[in-house]
């Protein structure tokens, strides 16, 4: 198979740019779960504990 040497560059640049496109990508990823998780976290964070009473302050849990 004889391939042209030009085929051989743009088959080497279509590669390199989706490399690229891919860890932009995961990049982009990345962040948004960062911004989702310091917004979960600034919710719980937020609700009030249960201190007092019975409602809230007892865990009753089986092994």
């Amino acid at each position: 198979m004889d391939i042209s040497p030009a085929a051989l560059v743009n088959a080497a640049t279509q590669m390199q740019q989706s490399q690229v496109a891919q860890t932009a990508q995961v990049l982009v990823l990345k962040k948004a779960m960062d911004i989702q998780a310091t917004g979960a976290l600034a919710l719980l964070q937020a609700l009030p504990l249960a201190t007092s009473g019975n409602l809230g302050t007892q865990v009753n849990a089986m092994a």
